[in-house]
């Protein structure tokens, strides 16, 4: 990850943190300007001057910019080409000392990277000075500890986990289980309750709600890599709650340990090649053992998020005849007769998106979840939570990107002014953050059910409301993606550099609109409810 000049013998490394910068000397404009060859070049930036003389070969556009701007201050230039991530690597290694009387104006890497943005509608309205009666200084205190681990521990390896499309490694999950994290995504109940472990914030398991888990989910997907949050939280958000509402006691202490941990891993294994939304069309068949004591499972799973690297899978089967009274919840192990293979996708490959084959696979009756031919309930009442996350993470990167292209505006300078000078681009603005705050407020009414509602109630008249809710922010952030690419121009096209962030949200976005039921399956259903529901008595 060093830029290596082997004549010169120099060995960029970028910095993992905020390097603390010496002040032993001051130079004037003057002084500066006098450093303007190629062997011997300075420039400004921030009120600091930079020696960037043994960088300028190495500089990727080549050396010829930097020695037309050689003793001249730079700031404008480089914020016009290069994210502040660039400044973060390389600062400390070039710095050579302060200007006369420059300021500093740039936000540091700890401010930036650990503490709420200052950017209008970059933070959910409570955190832009708004009163809110659904958070308190706990969620606050919550939002700020899960935002310096991800700085500490997942930050430094992003743009290398893209560019490799590994998962995620153990030590990391590891990391994450020790600090409460994974507990904490499964959200409140009596597993949370169970668990003996810290949390972030040091919050108590009885004083967790589900705005506090809708926060986590939120931090882990503003980071700017959708593919690596994909890979790090979704297995586990989605594929244990079933093990924990469903299995047996003897299951539960088996299996939810290791995987809040960090140990293990697990992912939900529903869709099929010819089965997605259609959930009561499963064709992976479980046929139960004359002994009575175990299953053998045949049949395959697609689109399988973090099935690459799972230990175990939640898996829809069918026991029994047509139909959704024929499909039963199995836990499934890795083992012989298990092979996942990885599925490209237009994602980074981090999410361990894959193809999972079942042959012949031996399965405890024991690790039943739910009743036999009873799955189909249960997996409807895991789509509800399922849904929410989508919904909770479509406003994250909606929002993450939006913040990106305010930023940009305002940086940005074309026909003479900036971008956020141009009409057409305030009223392109202005649509998008109304969009975004409509549809942060409907996740937040119905986080605040999720709440207060009974789980009889939530089952009985939530179920609508949240396929309302997943589609509509699910619309709502693909129009946001691609407004905020066009506003970004070629840059929101690139893979790299300052428009990579809304490049990869959109790269994404379209998934949130088909995973855990595609938009046209839930408005139909949300409608049939309604059409269930109506009072047959009431007339024009």
């Amino acid at each position: 990850r060093g830029l290596i000049d082997r004549d010169r013998s120099l060995h960029l490394v970028p910095s993992r943190s905020t390097p603390r910068m010496p002040t032993t000397q001051t130079f004037t404009k003057e002084e500066v300007a006098k450093h303007n060859k190629a062997d011997d070049c300075w420039v400004i930036i921030d009120g600091k001057v930079y020696d960037v003389t043994d960088f300028i070969e190495m500089h990727p556009a080549g050396a010829q910019i930097i020695l037309d701007l050689g003793g001249q201050d730079v700031t404008a230039q480089f914020l016009a080409f290069h994210r502040m991530d660039v400044f973060d690597k390389y600062a400390s290694q070039l710095f050579k000392g302060l200007l006369e009387g420059g300021k500093s104006r740039f936000e540091s890497k700890i401010r930036r990277t650990t503490q709420l943005s200052r950017v209008p509608f970059a933070e959910p309205s409570y955190w832009q000075g708004f009163k809110s009666p659904y958070f308190n200084e706990t969620h606050t205190n919550f939002r700020l500890a899960v935002r310096k681990f991800i700085a500490r521990e997942v930050y430094p390896e992003i743009d290398a986990y893209v560019k490799t499309g590994d998962a995620p490694d153990k030590d990391l999950f590891l990391k994450m289980g020790k600090a409460g994290i994974l507990a904490a995504n499964l959200g409140p109940g009596k597993h949370l309750l169970e668990y003996k472990g810290p949390l972030p914030s040091g919050i108590k398991a009885k004083d967790f709600d589900y705005f506090h888990e809708m926060i986590l989910h939120e931090e882990f997907y503003r980071i700017g890599a959708p593919g690596l949050s994909d890979g790090l939280a979704c297995g586990l958000i989605i594929g244990l709650p079933p093990v924990v509402k469903f299995g047996s006691k003897e299951l539960q202490n088996r299996i939810v340990p290791p995987c809040l941990s960090g140990e293990k891993r697990i992912c939900l294994a529903i869709t099929e090649p010819q089965a997605g939304s259609d959930v009561a069309n499963v064709q992976c068949r479980a046929v139960k053992s004359k002994c009575g004591t175990y299953y053998t499972v045949t049949g395959t799973k697609k689109w399988i998020t973090n099935g690459c690297q799972a230990d175990y899978f939640s898996c829809a089967v069918r026991t029994g005849g047509k139909g959704l009274k024929g499909v039963s919840l199995l836990l499934i192990e890795r083992g012989e007769g298990v092979t996942t293979k990885k599925i490209p996708t237009g994602y980074s490959s981090c999410a361990g998106t894959s193809l999972v084959i079942f042959e012949n696979v031996k399965v405890p009756v024991a690790n039943l979840l739910g009743p036999e031919n009873g799955g189909f309930k249960c997996i409807m009442h895991n789509f509800n939570h399922e849904r929410w996350f989508i919904a909770v993470i479509c406003c994250a990167c909606a929002r993450r990107s939006l913040e990106e292209t305010i930023k940009w505006c305002m940086q940005r300078r074309a026909f003479g002014n900036r971008l956020m000078k141009q009409p057409v681009i305030r009223a392109r603005l202005a649509e998008l953050i109304a969009q975004l705050e409509a549809g942060q407020s409907f996740l937040e009414h119905i986080t605040y059910q999720m709440q207060n509602l009974s789980y009889e109630d939530q089952n009985r008249i939530l179920g609508g409301p949240l396929g309302l809710l997943k589609m509509q922010v699910a619309k709502m952030n693909q129009f946001i993606q691609d407004e905020c690419v066009q506003l970004m121009g070629g840059r929101g096209l690139t893979q790299s550099g300052m428009g990579k962030v809304v490049w990869r949200y959109r790269s994404a976005s379209q998934y949130n609109g088909i995973l855990g039921g595609s938009n046209e399956v839930l408005s139909d259903f949300a409608v049939r409810m309604l059409d269930r529901a109506y009072p047959r008595t009431s007339k024009l």
